[in-house]
């Protein structure tokens, strides 16, 4: 969302003095002698006193991996029929804890929490039909190119931040791998650590239980030994070895006790597990206990188990049984919120809900949905923002965007100045500067 200028206040004179003039000129020739690189982050801090500093710390993110239909949960409208092909929501609107905003019968216990969100409508961008672009474009922020493989939002926070605790990893993915999550051009350093079983830690981090130390040391010394050799045999390889030795190390610091057990989840009250529900809130306990030790950045993702059949690319038969993983989102993510502010961590984590596009109004010969990415919904909670408000509007069908878009960069320049990194940040791909965000500016709105 981007705010129109304010109108200058009228001049106390109305003619300029020969040495307003000058000065004026003088600043203008200046400020034209600087390097573009100097002007751009001049702009940028210019654009980042605007608004108060972000407070959050850590940042969780809710993925709905399909593309959640956002006029069936956050943003609904006159409801349709399946059968007959009206046009609509499937489901009936209640009313929030916003006035004047509503949701879909099946959240009602985000309803009641809606003061603690922020329903961004009007999220957009022109991927169309393709699953796997429109993901890495709401992972990266950016097209995918031939030459440049764009870091996620997860590897520039791991970058620019690093770990808040000891002995975990910055970056953790609870779902599958892909490259639109990783680090790109920032290396491995920049990664994650993934797992699909929250009831232990990433199999591969785990030292077996009959290998002795001194075994394992010797290992270790065998290692060194090659890569000092390798190093010697093909000292243009160095990035690569040194890359290597770097995750060795991490894996190595990642394996010891303390970082597998908080993946049992067994010391924490029934009640509270209990009150997450499935497997995916189960994933979002585990993302709470993640962050609590110093996590910087969790992505949560709720396609695994294909409640419904298709997950939240609900063509055909998905869209019948849809209401299933909104309940499910509805149940793990009040929740969460609850748990993290009865932690004191609400206002220090940013949770973003968010899916790679959103579905039209109409429904298909099978009763499901298509794709559309031209207007869908984000939801942000916590992080110290200025919440309980609704974002963006979408017209009578949520098919268009009629007041305050927000861009995919635009929506990762909230995110980032929320964590506390300018939205104008330049990273370098070798000696190529790349812009942290494509142009995006962050919803003054949810910090003014």
């Amino acid at each position: 969302m981007r705010d129109a200028p304010e109108h200058l206040s009228p001049p106390t004179k109305m003619s300029l003095t020969r040495r307003s003039l000058l000065t004026s000129a003088a600043a203008a020739s200046a400020a034209a002698t600087l390097p573009r690189g100097l002007m751009r982050t001049a702009r940028a801090e210019d654009a980042a006193a605007a608004l108060p500093a972000g407070k959050a710390e850590h940042c969780i993110v809710l993925w709905l991996g399909g593309g959640a239909c956002q006029i069936d949960t956050f943003d609904p409208k006159r409801v349709g029929d399946p059968k007959t092909r009206k046009q609509g929501s499937a489901y009936p609107a209640i009313p929030t804890a916003i006035p004047g905003v509503e949701f879909c019968e099946h959240l009602p216990m985000l309803a009641d929490r809606a003061d603690r969100l922020a329903v961004i409508r009007s999220t957009n961008h022109d991927v169309i039909d393709e699953h796997a672009r429109a993901v890495n474009r709401m992972h990266t922020g950016r097209n995918t190119t031939g030459t440049v493989v764009y870091p996620s939002i997860g590897s520039v926070m791991a970058s620019e931040l690093g770990a808040a605790g000891d002995n975990v990893p910055a970056y953790m993915l609870i779902g599958m791998p892909s490259v639109s999550r990783g680090p790109g051009f920032l290396g491995p350093s920049a990664n994650f650590v993934y797992l699909t079983d929250t009831s232990r830690g990433p199999s591969g981090l785990t030292v077996p239980g009959n290998l002795p130390a001194e075994r394992r040391a010797r290992r270790e010394r065998l290692l060194g030994r090659i890569r000092e050799d390798a190093l010697g045999r093909t000292p243009e390889g160095a990035d690569a070895i040194r890359a290597y030795d770097e995750t060795i190390a991490e894996a190595l610091r990642l394996a010891g006790p303390e970082f597998a057990q908080i993946f049992d989840a067994s010391d924490e009250p029934a009640d509270l597990r209990n009150a997450y529900g499935s497997e995916f809130g189960q994933r979002c306990l585990l993302a709470r206990r993640l962050v609590q030790r110093g996590v910087r950045f969790v992505e949560v993702s709720h396609n695994i188990a294909f409640t419904n059949g298709t997950g939240w690319d609900t063509h055909n038969e998905g869209q019948a049984m849809q209401h299933l993983l909104i309940r499910e989102l509805d149940v793990a993510l009040a929740a969460l919120t609850d748990d993290l502010a009865a932690q004191g961590l609400l206002d220090k984590t940013l949770v973003v809900v968010a899916t790679e596009f959103g579905r039209p109004a109409g429904f298909d010969g099978g009763g499901g949905r298509g794709h559309h990415g031209k207007s869908f919904t984000s939801v942000l909670a916590g992080g110290g923002l200025n919440l309980g408000r609704a974002v963006g509007e979408t017209d009578e069908l949520g098919m268009s965007i009629v007041a305050d878009p927000v861009s995919v960069p635009d929506l990762h320049a909230t995110i980032y100045h929320a964590m506390g990194i300018d939205p104008h940040l330049e990273l370098y791909a070798g000696e190529r500067p790349v812009p942290v965000t494509d142009g995006g500016h962050a919803v003054r709105a949810l910090f003014v």
